[in-house]
């Protein structure tokens, strides 16, 4: 049995060529502090949770201890950002300090984000500010609970110096763990140098690590890319059943594992709108929540892209190999995306009226600039006669009289399928979160420990997203959605 008090490290990706990578120390910080330790992954992983809170293991958190076994590299990769080609991006700001195997088999990468420069930089400090690695720990934890695959925050601290953004703010580092950092970049990067060793070692490992079956299918690498395809297809439907705004799909911010990462300007809708924008740099709106499925078409094909000389030594039948694979995203996004919708709003999506219900329905709440979270949540209050009134958010939020011909013919659609109606209600509460991490109040965190140093609200507000499905009127102000003065039209990246 391990008795250090973190777990055995085992790089795989240290392992690859190093033109893959570059070795590179984090940049030692002058005085860190702790702000948080993810207890239950810390376990998970098999780190002493106790131990990372202690001084050792804060400086590890830091990037001031690399423990044995740990071989800390910064990953190499391009991308297009925003449409446009950048043919070297990389880690400018992370370090990857190495890999871990948890207690069910599965391999995770521990990376610290704010760590320094690196040769990839671009000429960027390598720094976080302190407000997106909060806004990174929060609702990347709350994405988790919330069942959208994720990169996770293990540990968060502040470093004791500041970096100059749009001025002054104090530093931080986070500790992010992920199935692995490889991305569609990455693969675009060795494409662009027509280096199709590299790209042979790529998909080989990328196969190994996160789809083992495809070993066994005829052709490894179309098996493989029909499953980051599906991957995707699962998560951005998922992203945009929670009305959740990525704000950066980039291609380097795409990755294999199929988990979401980057949540610098992501954010999460209140009044429902399919064309809001948040990130400060989106001035095109083109990463606005109705094109989010369009998007990640559009960057897959940039994989297929990469890829396609591997596909089939003819080139037309490997032009309609990586056709089919991209051709099968738009349905099966949307597959998941309607079969979401109708969990949400009680519908067993077996007749044609249950699809007219809910594009209705989402109709409604755009003309009413109705509130997302809230408008589903009092779908699956309303669900149950005996909860209806009195209970639930109806003390938060109730629906307009421009509801009232579709809630009649709702229920009459309800009333003629043989399900009980408190089974229906726990099905659709737990696919209409109450709690998200809503963009007024993560700021509000962000700020008091910016200007205040208190990271009170930030702790609460990451207790109170750990159990979203479960409402308490003592905690309605964090179901509440923002008051006109509160409202949060831009986020920013912490670049």
């Amino acid at each position: 049995m391990n008795s250090n008090p973190f777990p055995s490290f085992d790089n795989s990706y240290a392992r690859l060529p190093e033109r893959f990578y570059t070795r590179q120390l984090p940049v030692p910080v002058p005085t860190p502090g702790l702000i948080r330790v993810n207890h239950s992954l810390a376990g998970y992983l098999g780190f002493s949770p106790g131990w990372l809170e202690s001084g050792k293991g804060l400086e590890f958190i830091a990037g001031n201890y690399i423990p044995e076994g740990a071989e800390p590299v910064a990953a190499v990769y391009a991308g297009h950002q925003f449409g446009g080609w950048n043919p070297q991006l990389g880690d400018g700001r992370a370090i990857l300090l190495g890999e871990v195997i948890a207690g069910d088999g599965v391999r995770h990468d521990i990376q610290l984000k704010g760590s320094g420069r690196t040769l990839y930089s671009r000429g960027g400090d390598g720094r976080a500010p302190l407000g997106p690695v909060l806004r990174e720990y929060i609702v990347s934890e709350a994405m988790a609970v919330l069942g959208v695959p994720t990169t996770r925050s293990l540990a968060a601290a502040t470093t004791g110096e500041h970096v100059i953004r749009e001025g002054r703010l104090p530093g931080a580092v986070l500790t992010r763990v992920a199935q692995s950092h490889i991305r569609i970049g990455t693969f675009e990067f060795f494409a662009s140098r027509q280096d199709q060793e590299a790209l042979r070692i790529l998909a080989d490992h990328v196969i190994q690590r996160h789809y083992p079956e495809a070993a066994q299918a005829d052709n490894p690498l179309r098996a493989m890319l029909d499953g980051v395809v599906a991957r995707q297809a699962n998560l951005v439907a998922q992203w945009q059943l929670l009305g959740f705004i990525h704000g950066v799909m980039n291609t380097d911010n795409m990755l294999l594992s199929g988990e979401t990462i980057d949540y610098g300007p992501c954010a999460f809708m209140d009044e429902y709108d399919p064309d809001t924008v948040f990130s400060s740099i989106d001035r095109g709106g083109r990463y606005a929540y109705r094109n989010q499925p369009q998007i990640a078409h559009w960057n897959l094909a940039r994989l297929v892209q990469a890829l396609l000389p591997m596909l089939d030594e003819e080139e037309e039948k490997a032009l309609a190999s990586g056709q089919a694979i991209i051709d099968a995203f738009p349905e099966l996004v949307q597959a998941a995306y309607r079969a979401g919708i109708f969990r949400k709003l009680g519908l067993s999506g077996d007749d044609t009226e249950d699809s007219a219900l809910s594009q209705e329905f989402l109709n409604l709440m755009q003309q009413e600039k109705t509130d997302f979270t809230l408008g589903f949540r009092r779908l699956s209050d309303l669900v149950n006669p005996n909860t209806a009134f009195g209970g639930g958010v109806g003390s938060l939020f109730e629906f307009t009289e421009a509801y009232t011909p579709w809630l009649e013919r709702w229920r009459d659609n309800l009333a003629s399928k043989p399900v009980e109606a408190s089974t229906r209600q726990a099905e659709m509460y737990l696919a209409n979160p109450v709690f998200i991490p809503r963009n007024h109040l993560v700021e509000e965190a962000i700020e008091a420990a910016e200007t205040r140093q208190d990271f009170k609200p930030f702790h609460e507000l990451v207790g109170i997203l750990a159990q979203p499905f479960e409402f308490k009127n003592a905690l309605a102000r964090y179901a509440t959605p923002p008051r006109p003065e509160q409202v949060v039209r831009q986020t920013f990246c912490g670049t």
